[in-house]
């Protein structure tokens, strides 16, 4: 009980801005160790199944998915030939001898453009919400942050996917920043307001889900941990134990719908690519029911969890790093404000 009394009091001795910060520190930490195993594993991809002129792949730098088309067998964007590696070691060091070290993270700069300000948004308004829901709750109060999580994701998830579509749409049809507000008026024009929101609803099946269970199974195998170890507040080692755990309980239970958001941003790149070069007007269901309907009737029903352990290697350490960060700049700013309350 102590250490859930404890979890509870410390967000009231922060602020939003300092919450911000945490939040936002944490979001490029995680991207800085996340993004080379990916990198690396797209590479190992490529060497096994070259990716043919205009098809799609996606990379993600552990906090959000980006969209690559390829050209003559590779990206114009960042990605380059695959080259001969034996493993994933061996392909880092020869990434690294022969292109440099910066290339393990290629592809980052445009990808926090948005995961920064989504993560930001995601995390300060579930310790708002929770901080206020656990009040409110009373004896139910341990039900609080599933609450809190599932409302934050569709909040971020709201804000961000208008730019999440148009991201997509400038990198398929191989356009600059400079045209993005000509890309917006286009969107608005020929679909209204509601083609900025296409594929949100898939998002939200992903993504509610998890960030329910992820919240509520974390918060609880934070307490017992620090019960367990009788610690009055987490240390670093409980909260990245405890955000590895139920990132990887979270992202088994939401594979299929990861695997139907892949397929159907995959798909839209695809199609803006065709439509670019030949003038095509073809259409891609966007009803998440007939994605998986096809999918299953292809590759059967383990097709819903096709790329189960890259998925489980790459959520577990971003949840565990994201959240431990977040955590240890909270307990910083905590430290930092009581010492001020002491000084004056």
């Amino acid at each position: 009980m102590s250490s859930q009394r404890s979890s509870s009091v410390p967000r009231g001795d922060i602020t939003p801005v300092q919450q911000m910060i945490a939040s936002c520190s944490g979001a490029i930490i995680t991207s800085l160790f996340v993004t080379p195993l990916d990198v690396v594993k797209i590479r190992l991809q490529a060497q096994r199944n070259p990716f043919p002129k205009g098809k799609c792949f996606v990379y993600c730098n552990g906090l959000m998915d980006h969209i690559c088309v390829c050209e003559n067998g590779i990206s114009k964007a960042w990605y380059k030939a695959p080259g001969h590696f034996s493993g994933t070691l061996d392909a880092f060091i020869k990434i690294i001898r022969m292109e440099g070290i910066r290339s393990l993270w290629s592809g980052l700069p445009p990808t926090l453009v948005m995961a920064v300000p989504a993560t930001v948004i995601y995390f300060t308004c579930y310790d708002q919400l929770c901080a206020v829901l656990k009040l409110r709750m009373g004896d139910r109060s341990d039900y609080a942050p599933l609450l809190a999580g599932a409302v934050a994701r569709v909040g971020s998830a709201t804000v961000i996917s208008p730019l999440e579509l148009i991201r997509t749409k400038m990198q398929s049809e191989k356009q600059s920043y400079r045209e993005l507000s000509a890309v917006i008026q286009s969107a608005l024009h020929n679909q209204g307001w509601r083609s900025l929101w296409r594929g949100w609803g898939p998002t939200l099946l992903r993504d509610v889900p998890f960030s329910a269970m992820y919240w509520f199974n974390y918060e609880k195998g934070k307490a017992w941990l620090c019960q367990y170890y009788n610690f009055t507040d987490p240390t670093f080692a409980i909260t990245f134990t405890a955000g590895a755990l139920s990132g990887s309980f979270a992202s088994i239970v939401t594979l299929p719908f990861d695997v139907v958001k892949t397929k159907r941003q995959v798909e839209l790149g695809e199609l803006q690519t065709m439509k670019c070069e030949y003038s095509v007007s073809t259409q891609v269901s966007s009803s998440t029911y007939y994605v998986m309907k096809r999918i299953v009737a292809e590759n059967g029903v383990s097709g819903l969890f096709a790329g189960f352990l890259p998925r489980l290697i790459k959520v577990a350490p971003a949840c565990a790093i994201m959240i431990s960060t977040y955590e240890f700049g909270k307990a910083f700013f905590r430290r930092y404000n009581q010492k001020k309350q002491r000084v004056t």
